[in-house]
């Protein structure tokens, strides 16, 4: 079983895009958002959700006001300024590490599980998907990145799918991290600005750490050329293959209004954005062949 990750050094590169039209073409497979702190792909799949489970990650602080004696200790042992005057505690400040409820005379503050968000396992027009939302301003995200990739790689081996298409985050952080950590392939999609080669850079060096093979995509190709031809030249630095040049065109955007992949929409196939998906399609898997 193969896992490809598509990921980019920054948001809006059309990383999720190309993601949609790929599990349009293949078959046999398992697709994972794991873009769990802006997960959009559902927009383009419309999953409908068979499977529903809370992520606990860490742990809160709950305080007791019947218990409580007002004595201050907590608030002035907490870094955070999480707890206020009137002894509430402020979610977004706790960092959940407990320090308050150590200290705590009565034993006013309990620490209970704390529930970071949800994750799916959803049926999709493309195959099953596995996906996540997590809560705003919640953390763990790599945590959360980690447990839908293994659901993910568990439900391709009990349906027997040679493939798990993720659909990966943008930048270096911990989620990215734990998106490509012993994939088969990554694909960068980039695009011809100086914060999408500079971000590029970064992604290619991470990728190199960790020791996985990296194909690019360029997408929006031809809004700057003298861009491209950098992206060109840092591939040919770091001896990373080129796969594919996707044109700018409005037809993604159209695409996305009605909730369908640009090879949906343009039924017949004939733009050259749909040609260059195809042919990048088709060298993604010819790598995945050659890597067996």
């Amino acid at each position: 079983m193969k896992e490809v990750v598509v990921i980019s050094g920054k948001g809006g590169t059309g990383k999720t895009s190309l993601t949609a039209s790929l599990a349009f073409l293949w078959d046999q497979i398992v697709i994972a958002d794991c873009d769990v702190d802006a997960a959009d792909l559902h927009l383009l799949l419309d999953p409908e959700i068979k499977k529903r489970q809370d992520f606990i990650s860490g742990i809160e602080p709950v305080l007791d006001k019947d218990i409580c004696t007002a004595c201050g200790q907590c608030r002035e042992v907490c870094v955070y300024d999480a707890i206020d005057e009137n002894y509430i505690i402020n979610s977004l400040n706790c960092e959940g590490c407990g320090v308050c409820a150590h200290f705590c005379p009565v034993e006013a503050i309990q620490l209970q599980d704390r529930l970071c968000g949800e994750w799916y396992v959803s049926d999709t027009r493309f195959g099953p998907m596995v996906h996540a939302q997590l809560g705003i301003a919640e953390e763990n995200s790599g945590k959360l990145v980690t447990l839908i990739r293994k659901e993910a790689r568990t439900m391709a081996e009990a349906e027997k799918k040679d493939l798990v298409l993720i659909d990966g985050s943008p930048g270096i952080g911990c989620p990215v991290i734990s998106s490509i950590t012993g994939a088969s392939l990554i694909v960068l999609v980039t695009e011809p600005t100086i914060s999408g080669v500079h971000d590029m850079k970064r992604v290619i060096g991470l990728a190199g750490h960790f020791n996985v093979p990296t194909v690019v995509v360029i997408n929006k190709a031809d809004l700057d050329h003298q861009m491209a031809q950098e992206i060109i030249s840092t591939c040919n630095e770091n001896k990373t293959e080129l796969i594919g040049q996707i044109p700018y065109d409005s037809v993604f955007t159209k695409a996305m209004v009605q909730g369908q992949t640009v090879l949906e929409y343009d039924e017949h196939k004939k733009s050259p954005v749909c040609r260059q998906i195809q042919a990048i399609s088709d060298k993604i898997r010819n790598r995945l062949t050659e890597a067996n």
